[in-house]
């Protein structure tokens, strides 16, 4: 009777081995276009910038093979890191606004109430508009003379002559700042709405009956408990503010006297006008490394306790 079982459930098991077998290849199909997309768009670019950038390559002519010569050079750069450092500044102050924005925004939207749809899309609709787009209408709207900002303060006496506020630094910046809230508040308000509502009503019932306010709420279930979702939104926000070009080009095109060049600002000068594609590449691959060093620390410092779920 053993050797019957034995024999019988061979096919059976050899069956298994082949159903699974089919599955794994038939999921190895569907993940196959994404696998060429990011090798074709992402791993290959990223594979030929790292070989770029140690060579001399200019925009005609032959490369030759240099080494770490541009990385060597990035460090006499002070251009760079003067960029690097307006770039960290803007980072920081424009994911400050961004987030005051729209917190209270995701907090205002996330129950349904009357006109709550109208509010949704009103909020988010400016983030359909792309950067270059959104940098043109308020290169306009920012003009000293044909523009709405300055002439109506004029018009309404809240100044006394039509003032340029791109001419100084302080007006210039924070024009891009409430541009960039403007475009982006919308679509972090979603995300953080997204995380609102993944929370359970019934914690929130639990800690008002037990007495907790507001803020205590708050303190201690919403945010605990919005942690990856605050992580997402943060990385998006800091990935985008690292690579801040547009605006800055378009509208102001690193003026007044440099001062609002950005990290990719200064790369697209040296790679497309100075035409060094090869030390171009290197400080592409040093901003990469930088994001990437920037991306880690956040999910490290918003991660979960241990032994919570």
């Amino acid at each position: 009777m053993t050797t019957i079982i034995a024999t019988t459930s061979a096919p059976a098991r050899r069956r298994k081995l082949v159903g699974a077998g089919r599955r794994q290849w038939i999921g190895l199909l569907y993940v196959a276009p994404a696998v060429a997309l990011v090798t074709v768009f992402f791993i290959i670019p990223l594979g030929m910038t790292a070989w770029m950038s140690l060579h001399n390559w200019p925009l005609m002519g032959a490369h030759s093979f240099i080494g770490l010569d541009n990385y060597w050079a990035i460090l006499r750069d002070n251009r760079f890191w003067n960029a690097l450092r307006f770039t960290g500044y803007y980072t920081v102050i424009v994911t400050i606004a961004i987030f005051a924005v729209a917190f209270p925004l995701a907090l205002f939207i996330e129950r349904p109430r009357q006109l709550t749809g109208f509010y949704r899309t009103s909020f988010f609709m400016p983030a359909v508009v792309g950067f270059a787009s959104a940098s043109l209408l308020w290169s306009w709207l920012l003009n000293v003379d044909s523009g709405l900002f300055s002439p109506a303060a004029f018009e309404l006496g809240l100044t006394e002559k039509k003032v340029n506020l791109l001419a100084t630094f302080q007006p210039a910046f924070w024009s891009i700042i409430a541009m960039v809230v403007w475009k982006v508040a919308g679509f972090t308000m979603i995300i953080l709405m997204t995380g609102l509502q993944s929370i359970p009503p019934d914690l929130q019932e639990a800690a008002m009956i037990d007495g907790a306010g507001p803020f205590a709420r708050f303190r201690a279930i919403t945010l605990p408990l919005m942690r990856r979702t605050l992580a997402l939104a943060l990385i998006l926000s800091v990935a985008g503010s690292v690579l801040a070009f547009d605006q800055f080009y378009i509208i102001l095109r690193g003026g007044p006297r440099n001062q609002t060049l950005t990290a990719v600002y200064w790369i697209f000068n040296q790679s497309f006008v100075s035409f060094k594609l090869g030390y171009g590449a290197a400080l592409s691959m040093i901003l990469l490394v930088i994001l990437v060093a920037l991306s880690l620390v956040q999910l490290w410092l918003l991660r979960k306790p241990e032994g919570v779920d």
